[in-house]
C-alpha cells in the first residue's frame, strides 16, 4: 500500500476542550480551506443550497457545504461534473465540500431496493430505472465529484429494528467499509491540490454494544474522521442522544466527529456538549419553504395573523441582509407566493444555525459553554 506523508496526515487539530462538558474546539485543514469546529454545514443536495446564491453563503460565513452522491450521480451524472473539473467549479463554490455516500438516500428514496453483499439494487426515484450502487462505485463517484470529504458507503438500518437485524446490518456495513478502504488505497483520490479525506460511519441502531463495536472497528481502520449515522430516522430524541453517547467514547480524540442529518438548535448544542464537531441538516431551508423562522424564543410561523402588522425583524440577532425587512413584509411576501420570502427565510435560518455554532466556539474558547448552552435552551424552549 502506497502512503505518503500527506496521505497519512490527520486533517484535524484539536485546539481546546471544555472543562465542564465534552465540547471541543478544533480546526479542519482541507484542500479547499480551513473549517473551524464545531461547525454546521448547509445542505446543497443537488449541488445548490436551495434558494441561495453562493455569494450569499459567503455572506453567511458558511465554511463548508454538502453535496449528495445519490442525487448527483442520477442527475446530471458524476462524469459530466468531472468534465467541469469537479463539483467545486461546477457549482461555483471554492470552499470545502463534503459529500454523503448515497446510502441514506437509497434507504429513504429508492423504490424496490434489495440489499446484497455486492451493494444495493434499486429503482431510482426519478424514472424507475434499475440501478446498482456498490461501496466501490460510491467512492468512485465521490472521487469524480472531487469533494474534500467523502463518506463511506453504509447501510442505514430503519427504526425500529430488532437486534438480529441490526447485527446483520452492521456486519455488512463493516465489510463495506473495508472495501471502501481498499478502493481508497488503490486509487488515492484527490480534491483540488490535496488528497480527498474519508470518514467512516458508525452504525448499530439503538444497541449500545453494537455502537461501541462499530466505532471500535472503524477506528482501527484509521479513517480521517468518523460520523454517527442512523440517527434522526424516527427514533425518540433520547435514543438519538444515546447513540452519540454510545459511540463517541470509542472514537479517536484526534479525529473529527460528525452527527449526520440533525437537528434542532437545542439538539445541536446537546451534541456539542457530548463531543461532536460537525453537523448538517436540511431543516433550516426546508422549514423556511413552509414559512418557519428560527428565533431565540423558538420557531415562529410567519404566515400567522399575529405578524400582519409586526414591525420587528424576524429575530433580534438577524443578519443585516434580512433585518431591514419587517415580519409584516415577509409575511406579505410569503402569503403572496413571492420567491423572495423563501430566500429571506432560508438565509435567516442558516444564519441562525451558523451563528449558533459560532457562539458555541466562542464560549468553548472562553470556558463558558455550559452556561451558554443552558441559557440558550431555556429561552428557546420556554413556553410562550
Amino acid at each position: 500500500m502506497r502512503r505518503t506523508d500527506i496521505e497519512s496526515a490527520v486533517p484535524f487539530t484539536l485546539l481546546q476542550k471544555d472543562t465542564a462538558t465534552k465540547a471541543r474546539l478544533g480546526r479542519l485543514d482541507l484542500p479547499h480551506g480551513q473549517v473551524e469546529t464545531p461547525i454546521f454545514m448547509p445542505v446543497g443536495t443537488q449541488g445548490s443550497v436551495k434558494t441561495l446564491h453562493p455569494d450569499e453563503l459567503d455572506l453567511l460565513g458558511a465554511q463548508i457545504i454538502l453535496g449528495n452522491t445519490y442525487h448527483l450521480w442520477l442527475r446530471p451524472g458524476h462524469e459530466l461534473i468531472q468534465e467541469f473539473g469537479g463539483l467545486h467549479p461546477f457549482a461555483s463554490w471554492d470552499k470545502p465540500i463534503l459529500t454523503d455516500s448515497g446510502g441514506f438516500q437509497v434507504w429513504s428514496l429508492a423504490k424496490l431496493r434489495k440489499i446484497t453483499e455486492e451493494g444495493v439494487r434499486f429503482q431510482n426515484h426519478l424514472d424507475g430505472s434499475k440501478m446498482l450502487l456498490t461501496p466501490e462505485l460510491s467512492m468512485q463517484i465521490q472521487a469524480a465529484l472531487g469533494s474534500d470529504i467523502a463518506m463511506l458507503f453504509d447501510e442505514c438500518p430503519p427504526y425500529p429494528c430488532d437486534q438480529a437485524y441490526a447485527e446483520k446490518s452492521l456486519a455488512l456495513t463493516t465489510r463495506w467499509a473495508h472495501r471502501c478502504k481498499e478502493w481508497i488505497v488503490q486509487n488515492e483520490p484527490r480534491s483540488g491540490t490535496g488528497r480527498q479525506h474519508h470518514f467512516g460511519i458508525v452504525q448499530g441502531s439503538v444497541y449500545a454494544e453494537l455502537r461501541a463495536q462499530s466505532a471500535t472497528e472503524l477506528a482501527a481502520m484509521d479513517f480521517d474522521g468518523y460520523a454517527v449515522g442512523g440517527v434522526s430516522v424516527g427514533e425518540p430524541e433520547e435514543e438519538m442522544f444515546r447513540a452519540i453517547d454510545n459511540a463517541v467514547p470509542f472514537l479517536p480524540e484526534n479525529k473529527p466527529r460528525y452527527a449526520m442529518g440533525l437537528g434542532t438548535p437545542p439538539q445541536i448544542l446537546e451534541m456539542i456538549a457530548r463531543g461532536v464537531d460537525m453537523f448538517d441538516c436540511v431543516m433550516p431551508t426546508r422549514v423556511a419553504r413552509h414559512g418557519t423562522a428560527f428565533t431565540l424564543d423558538g420557531p415562529i410561523q410567519i404566515k400567522n395573523l399575529a405578524f400582519a402588522r409586526d414591525p420587528r425583524p424576524l429575530c433580534e440577532t438577524s443578519h443585516p441582509h434580512v433585518a431591514r425587512f419587517s415580519r409584516a413584509y415577509i409575511r406579505h411576501l410569503f402569503r403572496a407566493g413571492e420567491i423572495l420570502s423563501l430566500r429571506l427565510l432560508s438565509f435567516h435560518n442558516l444564519h441562525f444555525y451558523l451563528r449558533l455554532v459560532s457562539n458555541a466556539r466562542q464560549h468553548i474558547a472562553a470556558g463558558t459553554f455550559a452556561e451558554f448552552k443552558k441559557s440558550f435552551i431555556e429561552r428557546y424552549t420556554k413556553t410562550k
